[in-house]
């Protein structure tokens, strides 16, 4: 691992943004009100700045904006009605569990829906914590809507004086995971390759850069100044997001018969320095991608063009001193790779220009896509939430789980000799999340980490005795922890309970041993709670609904490969068609990739056909990348490779995942007699192995550049799609009906 890159990537990303203004929204009130004497209101503000801090996620501003506004509404209703409840206890036990299950329910609405739904509970448990009453009750709530709203003007202002950070920092982010996906690519080229781990490292990237294409998306699509392209640096972000964009399609439609190349050339160490040069692509990624996030210009590498032109000579030696017809098709493929590296080399090149923001890239004609190609529309409709209420829905399991979790940890707290439990709620409302895996993780990381952040924290006070230097080590651990709650958990629940403890021993220092303790102790409780309501009241299994997602990824890949290959028997295609079916491709197989991720952490008994889960998952990935590749080449068609014998192939691979199709959804599957001879699906080989035959004859007689060798080397790679299609099609039924005899 490259620290200094890392370290580099993430000063300048909006990790450190967050955690920067959250901890000045929830650090600067308590420091002020403090300051003047009222540090009891100062924690009260402070709080309200933290709870709507955690809806506002990288979005759109409107979308964070709404956000926020909405939870602050939420905090400050949730205040009045609990701190009144609170008054009739048993109103309260009422309260607790219908809380708990509305605002866990709303997250059927997406991500920023759950940060308000935890925003609201994390008030109503703060609030458990005091008894106050009469106007007291409101009076508090309105220094947490104070806190809120200083929050929200906090947000709102730096937004609007650097409306296009965001964006940069996102789109670097992008850049770079395009970089990962790169170096997931070039592992292939390994000499001892391991095939199922580098599919899985593939599938890993490919999730990663869509996740991070979709937000970018979404900054870009839903910000009204980029959309209407108003300035030059917003026509440089949206060329910069449509060129990587192109680069990752590029890298997948750059899929090849790895175990053969490595066959024919494994002894000629090539393929070694295809991985090295791809490496070295990456590397110049993660430096456009630094390059966006800290605003200043990048350089390309020229070694890159060397290495290139070096490439270009060690293949053309390989050719003359090794080619022969039985590996002539390798050396096709050679050439495409190479020339697909220059292509992206290429882009890479481009993307470093426009790290300087020229004004002279204001000529180029941009070409406004449409949002729809990119960004997915989600209305809040009320039936959504009604249609969830089921046993069915894993969001409504969840919310049942954490309703019955919260009031056996409360009644536990009401048992408990000192008088904070409220920690237990925190905790068993922290941890407990829809999926099993993540709530495991979470559960152990909380654990550990609050162990390791109180042992760190103890050691940091026994050293440190002046107040101003704990102060400032509070505040950097804050940030720290703001900072790493999105991206590694662990790391933030250490510096988080440094933090607390820091702030403990400032405001008690006298009862600074037992508050430390008791948080330890109220953690391991709310972990083991949340523990045992994940078992008693499980989740649903993604065995139970992987079918579910199965047949998207099916259908989704029918309608892909149906749309590209009748471009190769004469019928037209549109462009926007092609982007949206690919799009529908490539996130069915994300959804199935992350449940299939997710299973690996379920418990063995709740493992149901794992191994052929995987070989399921990688053979429709295999699905996608070829037709992508197919798409490549359906682009500027010439008409001499439009052609009826395609036709036999391509029925047979509809065919293939049809009978899959069927075989998932437990329908009538048809019997289709095989061809035994496979005469018509190989229909294609007759004119390939007449390009071969003139190839052959043209290489004895020392022609190395012909017209036969381009139609051969064009023609080939395009049968070749469709042959490696069909049997990935063949082996995607054969896995769809040993799954289904192994479920029956």
């Amino acid at each position: 691992m490259d620290y200094l890159k890392e370290y580099r990537s993430f000063i300048s990303s909006h990790y450190l943004a967050d955690g920067v203004r959250i901890t000045a929204g929830v650090l600067i009130p308590a420091l002020v009100f403090g300051y003047y004497g009222h540090l009891a209101t100062g924690i009260t503000v402070a709080l309200g700045a933290m709870v709507v801090s955690i809806t506002d996620n990288p979005g759109p501003i409107h979308h964070r904006r709404n956000g926020l506004f909405i939870a602050a509404g939420f905090a400050f209703a949730v205040s009045i009605i609990t701190g009144y409840t609170l008054i009739v206890p048993w109103l309260f036990f009422i309260l607790l569990p219908v809380f708990c299950f509305f605002f866990s329910m709303i997250g059927v609405y997406g991500t920023r829906a759950t940060g308000i739904g935890i925003a609201a509970l994390l008030v109503m448990v703060l609030q458990a914590q005091h008894r106050y009453t009469g106007w007291e009750v409101v009076i508090n709530s309105l220094y947490l809507m104070l806190g809120s709203g200083l929050y929200i003007v906090l947000s709102i202002t730096l937004y609007t004086i650097r409306p296009y950070k965001l964006i940069q920092q996102a789109l670097g982010e992008y850049v770079m995971a395009a970089g990962d996906y790169l170096r997931a690519k070039a592992e292939f080229y390994a000499v001892d390759v391991d095939y199922d781990k580098c599919y899985t490292q593939l599938l890993t990237m490919q999730i990663k850069v869509q996740e991070k294409q979709n937000l970018v998306a979404e900054l870009l699509f839903k910000t009204r100044g980029i959309v209407k392209e108003s300035t030059h640096t917003s026509r440089i972000l949206m060329m910069v997001f449509l060129d990587v964009s192109d680069l990752f399609e590029k890298a997948m439609t750059t899929h090849q018969d790895y175990e053969k190349l490595h066959r024919y050339f494994n002894d000629t160490n090539i393929l070694n320095e295809y991985r090295q040069l791809i490496n070295i692509l990456a590397n110049e990624l993660d430096e456009v991608g630094i390059a966006m996030k800290s605003g200043r210009p990048s350089r390309y590498n020229q070694i890159i063009d060397k290495e290139l032109m070096e490439e270009r000579e060690h293949l053309h030696q390989l050719r003359i001193t090794i080619m022969e017809p039985s590996n002539l098709e390798g050396f096709i493929s050679l050439r495409h790779i190479l020339d697909s590296i220059d292509d992206v080399a290429a882009r890479i090149r481009t993307l470093h220009h426009y790290t300087s923001y020229d004004v002279k890239l204001r000529r180029k004609k941009l070409q406004a896509p449409d949002p729809d190609d990119f960004i997915s529309h989600q209305e809040i409709d009320p039936k959504l939430f009604i249609d969830n209420i089921s046993f069915r829905s894993n969001i409504f399991r969840h919310s049942l789980r954490i309703s019955l979790a919260a009031l056996f940890a409360y009644i536990i707290t009401l048992f408990l000799p000192f008088g904070h439990g409220y920690w237990v709620l925190l905790t068993v409302i922290v941890i407990l999340k829809p999926a099993y895996s993540l709530t495991r993780t979470r559960n152990f990381e909380r654990l550990v980490g609050t162990i390791i952040g109180a042992s760190i924290g103890a050691f940091l006070l026994y050293l440190i005795k002046d107040k101003t230097a704990i102060l400032v080590m509070l505040a950097l651990c804050m940030i720290g922890a703001y900072s790493f709650i999105r991206r590694k958990y662990l790391v933030a629940v250490v510096l988080m309970t440094i933090y607390l403890m820091m702030m403990f021993h400032l405001l008690a220092p006298q009862d600074f041993k037992s508050v430390l303790s008791d948080r330890i102790i109220d953690t391991a409780i709310g972990s083991v709670v949340a523990f045992m309501f994940s078992y008693l009241l499980s989740p649903v299994w993604e065995h139970e609904r992987i079918h579910e997602l199965m047949l998207p990824v099916l259908k989704d890949n029918l309608t892909y490969y149906q749309l590209i290959a009748s471009a190769f028997v004469g019928k037209p295609i549109e462009k926007a068609d092609v982007r949206v079916a690919r799009k529908d491709s490539l996130v069915s197989l994300a959804n199935l990739s992350d449940a299939f991720n997710r299973s690996l952490n379920e418990p063995k008994r709740h493992q149901k056909n794992i191994l052929s889960l995987h070989q399921f998952v990688v053979s429709n990935h295999m699905l996608v990348s070829h037709i992508a590749t197919l798409a490549y080449y359906a682009d500027g068609l010439s008409p001499e490779f439009v052609m009826e014998d395609y036709k036999p192939v391509i029925a047979a691979s509809n065919a293939c995942i049809s009978q899959s199709i069927a075989i998932t959804e437990n329908a009538q599957v048809e019997d289709i007699p095989p061809d035994k001879e496979n005469v018509q699906v190989r229909l294609l080989d007759q004119k390939i192995n007449a390009l071969m035959v003139t190839r052959q004859e043209e290489i004895k007689q020392g022609k190395m550049e012909t017209d036969t060798k381009k139609r051969l080397s064009h023609f080939k790679s395009i049968a070749d799609q469709f042959y490696f299609i069909y049997k990935i099609t063949v082996d995607i039924q054969k896995i769809s009906d040993k799954m289904k005899a192994v479920a029956d």
